[in-house]
């Protein structure tokens, strides 16, 4: 069942990512700039919608009392991200045109889902938009572990201790890691290198989404009841939002960088909830175009970058100063590229994963072999 509040959000999330990324080509200019100063915001909804999803993928059969698939859920992730994955980074690898950057780190980082964890930024920052897919190969491979371990004792008070105990943790590392290198002066990109990358940094949005799945699948009559309030959340979402634009008017500050992430990701979350229900302003009905740019959003996410650098490259004189049409052209041509990789790799990608599903005996993997798009 399609989500349209879902599908908005995603669609919000990837479009807002892309103005932000719009610096590469000198930015929309001084009277558009609004647009595009917290875009980074953007990923950290696609890591709310990542873990409410997947989250209540996990945790579903498990609340059922049935069986956790590790296979299920590992082919299911596996088809979902690398064949357009490794399709672009093969781009980036085998056309150096293609890179938004000069400098690129190795392939095996990519490969490896790891070169968040060690990037030179500065001279290497090609791709770089890659960090994110590692912070979600770390949850997907680490999430299914801890909520078995969690659910062989289920007890509220153990969850909650290490709700609380991630969101500490995670303020207490950004914290000294910017105090530590602020003192030292590094003229590194330490900020991107140290706090914004590593995944251990990066895990308010998707534990915020996973607790919203806790919610959902283990009170599903609070749920059901706090859901004819949707707008009232949405519009608290949006105050939350607004005080997190606050919290990050400097984006590279202390403030933002140690208790402004879960305050950004709870203002998100309330978002999340509101797009869930089929009663909100937001989800009542489908936006046109909406649900197209979120089946795409993955494959746009991956393209939009080197797209730029190669509009960049073949048309920046022709658009420089020409402030609309720069905006057009850079956006239709962003659009074509995701689309292409989506219609030629991800779309046949998720045809043969239910294609191989539909032969396996589990009468669970048939039955979950039709959701493919409401997954990140």
């Amino acid at each position: 069942m399609r989500m349209p509040g879902l599908d908005l959000l995603r669609a919000i999330a990837v479009v807002w990512t892309m103005l932000f990324h719009s610096f590469l080509v000198g930015g929309l200019g001084e009277d558009w700039s609004w647009l595009s100063r917290y875009g980074w915001m953007g990923v950290d909804l696609f890591f709310v919608l990542s873990g409410f999803l997947i989250g209540a993928q996990v945790l579903k059969p498990l609340a059922n009392g049935g069986r956790f698939s590790f296979r299920d859920f590992y082919t299911r992730r596996a088809f979902r991200i690398l064949p357009a994955f490794f399709a672009v980074l093969a781009l980036y690898l085998l056309w150096p045109g293609f890179r938004e950057a000069p400098g690129m780190e190795p392939w095996w980082k990519f490969a490896g889902f790891f070169m968040n964890l060690s990037i030179d930024y500065t001279h290497r920052a090609a791709f770089s938009h890659a960090w994110s897919l590692c912070v979600e190969e770390h949850f997907y491979l680490l999430f299914p572990l801890l909520a078995l371990a969690l659910l062989r004792r289920p007890s509220a008070h153990v969850f909650v201790a290490v709700c609380v105990f991630i969101v500490a943790l995670g303020i207490a590392l950004r914290t000294g890691a910017w105090l530590h290198f602020d003192a030292l002066g590094s003229d590194r990109n330490w900020f991107v290198e140290n706090i914004y990358y590593p995944t251990w940094n990066r895990l308010d949005g998707l534990l915020a989404g996973v607790v919203l799945a806790v919610w959902k699948t283990y009170r599903p009559d609070s749920w059901a009841r706090a859901a004819t309030r949707a707008n009232v959340v949405l519009v608290a979402g949006l105050a939350t939002m607004a005080l997190s634009f606050w919290l990050f008017r400097e984006r590279g500050g202390l403030l933002g960088n140690s208790i402004g992430w879960p305050v950004l990701s709870l203002g998100l979350v309330m978002l999340v909830f509101a797009g869930a229900q089929t009663q909100s302003w937001i989800g009542r009905r489908a936006l046109p175009g909406a649900g197209w740019l979120a089946a795409v959003s993955f494959s746009l996410y991956l393209t939009h970058k080197p797209v730029y650098g190669l509009v960049e490259a073949h048309f920046g004189d022709a658009l420089d100063g020409e402030t609309y049409l720069a905006f057009a052209v850079y956006g239709i041509a962003s659009l074509l590229g995701g689309a292409v990789l989506y219609y030629a790799v991800e779309r046949p990608g998720l045809r043969l994963r239910q294609r191989l599903m539909l032969r396996d005996a589990s009468p669970r993997a048939a039955k979950n072999a039709d959701a493919i798009l409401l997954e990140r």
